[in-house]
Parts: structure tokens; sequence; C-alpha cells
């Protein structure tokens, strides 16, 4: 697997690797993590990827992420 950048996030940590002809896009809050992979025929190139990674889509994530605490918290407490 090869590290091909990071974004920028004021939220969370944002990796892109690349990996067997597909792009990996990973978010990571604290003890969290979300990958998203995408095969790299269905973008044109790394820029049109971390286009894709919009403000909207951000909200989704995060919004995610809180599930997982919550869903996280209800086994780990009882």
């Amino acid at each position: 697997m090869r590290v091909i950048g990071e974004l920028p996030n004021d939220f969370c940590k944002i990796s892109l690797f690349q990996w067997n002809e597909k792009y990996l896009v990973k978010f990571e809050l604290g003890l969290y993590e979300q990958t998203f992979k995408i095969d790299e025929y269905e973008v044109a190139d790394v820029e049109e990827l971390k286009s894709l990674i919009s403000e909207d889509f951000m909200k989704k994530v995060m919004q995610r992420f809180d599930e997982m605490h919550a869903d996280w918290g209800e086994i780990a407490l009882g």
C-alpha cells in the first residue's frame, strides 16, 4: 500500500492510499476509522478523488463517527 497524500481537515485525519488498483480514503478520529475503497477507473485522477470529499460528505462521515461512538458505548458500558 502506498501513501499518496493527506487532506487537511479540522475534524479528523484524512489519508489517501493507492493499493491493488484502488484508491483508499481513510478517515480517522480517536479510536475510530472509516475507509472507502474506490476503483481507480471510477475517477480520472487523485485530484478528482479529492474533489469528491465535499462538505456534505464530511458531515456524513462525522455523523457516522458519532454513531460508531454511540454503538461502542452501548456495548462497552452494557
